[in-house]
């Protein structure tokens, strides 16, 4: 496979002295997993701040009763949303808290978000579209059909979280944070010894996570059990973010920010599960989906081409 010719744009990857190194960084059409941006003449100049509803608050009547539904598969989507599920995430391992929390992309930020229009698809979502996206991209699985009840008590549960909140604004914290361009270029090498500081006792010295009792605990960040190359999270910029505010667990803000970005090209220059949009040509998929400046798919990373050995969702892992 011919490499890629993309220049260098906010990014690069050291050479490093265990001889990773990535001939290009670059970035995914995939927009971020938080909600799209509210028109710019919606947003305040100060973000407005917002706190959901206590999580005890749910009513006791029929409404709730789906309110809880949708906390339930949000929370363990393992158990209660199996069938649309290719890896061993959960919903929460991203929307930290039960999707309350700030910075996390939290549920209620994306309530207020849509409909919106996306560039990963070129046109208008709703809120029931933007969910599908995540269980096909960042679950590795299929969409719930429009109008299961997977997917209405996850809008119910949104709904629900978002009370009282504005709508189309610059809400705090609605998203992830984006942090500014790093001091020097993120590197793998550092970023390999930021994850075994940090991160390697919750998720392993592989990025295979951990289970206990048949259940994880800590998320896989990489490999066949993880999200695809189309989640959201495989962008370096956007996992930077959610790692700077988030991590490690409990103790978001404990990294610099370059530490941050040096940690989250670490976990995104490993193999995971294929892009679905894959058609057979991981340079065509590149091109057409990912030719940006903070992925680091169907580019060469220590004489490998990210996604050329990626396993399709549904079929067996190598």
């Amino acid at each position: 496979m011919r490499k890629l010719g993309l220049q260098l744009a906010i990014l690069c990857v050291a050479a490093s002295a265990v001889g990773q190194t990535a001939k290009q960084v670059a970035g995914s059409k995939d927009g971020p997993p938080e909600p799209a941006a509210p028109a710019e003449s919606m947003a305040p100049k100060k973000p407005v701040p917002f706190s959901p509803p206590p999580a005890d608050s749910i009513p006791n009547d029929e409404f709730g009763k789906v309110v809880r539904q949708g906390q339930q598969i949000f929370v363990n989507t393992q158990q209660n949303a199996r069938q649309f599920v290719g890896n061993s995430l959960n919903c929460v391992n991203c929307h930290l808290d039960a999707g309350r929390k700030a910075d996390s992309s939290p549920l209620w930020g994306a309530y207020i978000s849509y409909p919106a229009y996306r560039s990963k698809n070129g046109h208008v979502n709703t809120l029931a579209e933007r969910i599908q996206g995540c269980f096909r991209y960042s679950m590795n699985g299929k969409a719930p059909p429009l109008g299961d009840p997977t997917l209405i008590a996850l809008e119910t549960y949104a709904y629900w979280l978002a009370t009282g909140a504005p709508v189309r604004m610059n809400v705090k914290g609605r998203g992830y944070p984006k942090l500014p361009k790093p001091a020097m270029p993120p590197d793998i090498a550092r970023g390999a010894k930021v994850y075994g500081q940090n991160c390697a006792v919750c998720h392993g010295p592989n990025g295979e996570g951990q289970v206990s009792g048949g259940k994880t605990v800590f998320p896989p960040l990489w490999g066949p059990k993880s999200f695809n190359w189309g989640a959201g999270m495989h962008d370096i910029k956007n996992a930077a973010g959610f790692i700077k505010a988030n991590m490690p667990l409990g103790q978001g803000g404990k990294l610099s920010d370059q530490e941050a970005w040096d940690v989250a090209i670490f976990m995104n220059s490993h193999e995971r599960p294929q892009d679905p949009r894959f058609k057979g040509s991981v340079a065509e998929t590149r091109k057409k989906y990912h030719d940006e400046p903070t992925s680091l798919y169907g580019i060469e990373v220590n004489g490998y081409v990210l996604g050329s050995k990626s396993v399709a969702p549904g079929k067996p892992a190598p």
